[in-house]
């Protein structure tokens, strides 16, 4: 993708050939900057603060990460250690965990002085798949708009929440893939892009692509999607998510689930996006089994905006005093969703949809068994 007529990945090697540059996303809309992570700390804490975000995007982080954190301590107790610190920062995404997993295995058998060098090129191996599983997908998912537009013959209306583009992977997204691929070939979209509070991923980081890429696009507040839709203003919408249970349930941003609801009341399609790395072959029901993130507090009682003189201010919105909760992610039961768009196709959202998908995995299904 590309910012002022230039691409971009969202990670990638720097000119030293040891480190990573990323683009800072907290300071998006409003500036675009580049950050150097050099050391294991310097990638923990920027999953940790959200320098870098979405469930793909941190999984390539972590495994650059851990080839950091190998160039300064290769042995066995430097490599669990390093596994460790960054498998910590963000409990729910399950792309960290499998990238630090993926790349720890092959680890095991490589010479320690080889550990560090063999690491980096293999978060590099993650990050093209990355880019090729995302492209796909946005193959398969444009199927669905272009299908809908020569059955309605008019402008496409997509709801999105939260922040699934490329922002949120290494290039072309997820829930975003399909509209780009669809945009670039000619199908008329439009996406209505949830502010997504407390963070404004969608306000600040969707909107921020969308424009950057031409693609019409409206910003409503987060309330208004289940309005538009008993008003036939959408015709589908498509979100990401952060972990997929075996069964087809979706966890993403906080909120996606009231979006599912007010999509099943209207007989509104109901899609998420995501690559075979955000499956959870290990859990069937996402609502009791997948850790939600607790996040600062903070986050919801201020508010961090750009000021008549370009200055930057942070201002307090909560009553001085009151209690907060920070839940960052919720789950969207199976039940509700239309159907999963990954890089092998669309699969209904169940056991077997998926393992339509992927045959490879239902030896070590639990539901498979059932």
């Amino acid at each position: 993708m590309k910012i002022d007529g230039k691409p971009y990945r969202t990670i990638f090697p720097a000119a030293d050939g040891a480190s990573v540059a990323v683009i800072d996303q907290t300071r998006l809309p409003f500036a675009f900057e580049l950050k150097t992570l050099a050391t294991l700390d310097d990638a923990a804490v920027a999953i940790r603060t959200m320098v870098v975000r979405g469930a793909p995007l941190i999984g390539v982080t972590a495994a650059y990460g851990l080839a950091l954190g190998l160039r300064a301590d290769a042995s066995v107790s430097g490599l669990d250690r390093a596994v460790d610190t960054l498998a910590a920062t963000r409990p729910t995404a399950i792309n960290l965990r499998w990238a630090l997993d993926r790349v720890a295995a092959k680890l095991r058998t490589v010479p320690t002085p080889e550990r560090a060098g063999f690491a980096y090129a293999e978060a590099g191996r993650i990050a093209e798949e990355d880019v090729e599983s995302c492209h796909a997908i946005g193959v398969h998912g444009a199927r669905i708009l272009g299908d809908l537009h020569r059955a309605k013959g008019r402008t496409i209306n997509v709801l999105t929440h939260c922040n699934a583009g490329w922002l949120a992977t290494v290039d072309w997204g997820t829930a975003l893939a399909p509209i780009y691929v669809a945009h670039d070939a000619g199908i008329p979209v439009h996406v209505f892009v949830d502010e997504t509070r407390p963070r404004n991923q969608g306000a600040a980081l969707t909107a921020f692509e969308l424009n950057a890429h031409g693609v019409p696009h409206t910003v409503i507040a987060d309330n208004a999607g289940g309005h538009l839709m008993q008003h036939g203003a959408i015709d589908v919408c498509i979100v990401g998510s952060d972990r997929t249970t075996a069964s087809g349930d979706v966890c993403n941003k906080i909120g996606t689930y009231l979006k599912a609801l007010a999509a099943s009341d209207n007989r509104v399609p109901f899609y998420a996006a995501l690559p075979f790395s955000t499956i959870d072959w290990t859990l069937d029901d996402g609502v009791r089994e997948i850790p939600i993130e607790e996040r600062d507090g903070r986050e919801v009682t201020h508010l961090t905006g750009r000021l008549a003189d370009g200055g930057f201010a942070t201002i307090e919105v909560v009553s001085p005093g009151s209690p907060v909760a920070n839940p960052a992610f919720d789950v969207t039961p199976a039940r509700l969703v239309t159907g999963i768009i990954t890089e092998r196709g669309i699969a209904t959202a169940d056991a077997e949809g998926l393992l339509s998908l992927y045959p490879e995995r239902r030896s070590l299904s639990n539901l498979s068994k059932r």
